[in-house]
């Protein structure tokens, strides 16, 4: 990849994208070569099948193919200077580990509604892994799903219907009655260790290797 858009010698990052970086549509700026950049892009897509650290850079990036211009260019390169620097890194998954599935949902708007919908779909996906493990023979019990958002984890746990939560529809409560009936847990997580933080926004250096980490992602030896 790196041969094929001429970055093969370009100087490695440490990060796919800047804390500082503010991508819009940017109409005043110089346009660049669009069957370039959608190439550019489809290229790093693929590569997000196994390096998640750049999910949240290139699908940002990739809101702008049809028009790119000279700034949306300059971020998606920076991708791949991050990636030229880290081809040492895999996924690791360690042989003879008990498995353990545990689905951390990502950050939404942050309202108490959101990160509770959001969590609710993350159950109906933990719902069918563990179904579809059961033909593996491999049973698992509750599976945890981790949030940040306390009023969400409470909503979950409390039968009661708040005058504030009778809003939401019907069918979203399929988290709190699978949590009633132990298929599911909510557990709280810090924002400093929500794992999923790293798909929605761009981080410095020692959180984002730490997040980075935390998805499996390191140097084997």
């Amino acid at each position: 990849m790196l041969k094929k858009f001429g970055l093969e010698d370009s100087k490695p990052m440490k990060t796919p994208m800047s804390t500082k970086t503010k991508l819009t549509k940017d109409e005043e700026g110089e346009s660049v070569d669009n069957t370039k950049y959608r190439g550019m892009i489809d290229s790093l897509l693929y590569l997000t099948a196994s390096r998640y650290d750049i999910m949240f850079s290139v699908c940002l990036c990739a809101r702008f193919q049809e028009d790119p211009k000279t700034s949306h260019l300059e971020a998606v390169k920076r991708i791949f200077r991050y990636v030229k620097g880290t081809t040492h890194l895999e996924l690791w998954y360690p042989k003879g580990s008990d498995i353990e599935t545990i689905k951390q949902t990502a950050l939404a708007i942050s309202t108490t509604e959101a990160e509770y919908v959001s969590a609710g779909k993350a159950c109906q996906q933990a719902l069918w892994m563990k179904q579809a493990l059961v033909d593996y023979a491999i049973r698992l019990d509750d599976i945890p799903i981790m949030c940040d958002n306390k009023g969400a984890i409470d909503l979950s746990k409390n039968l009661v219907q708040h005058s504030r939560t009778k809003h939401i529809e019907i069918h979203h409560h399929f988290l709190r009655d699978n949590v009633q009936k132990g298929y599911i847990s909510i557990e709280n997580v810090s924002s400093e260790d929500n794992i999923a933080d790293i798909l929605t926004k761009p981080h410095k250096r020692e959180p984002f290797n730490y997040l980075r980490l935390g998805q499996g992602m390191m140097e084997q030896n």
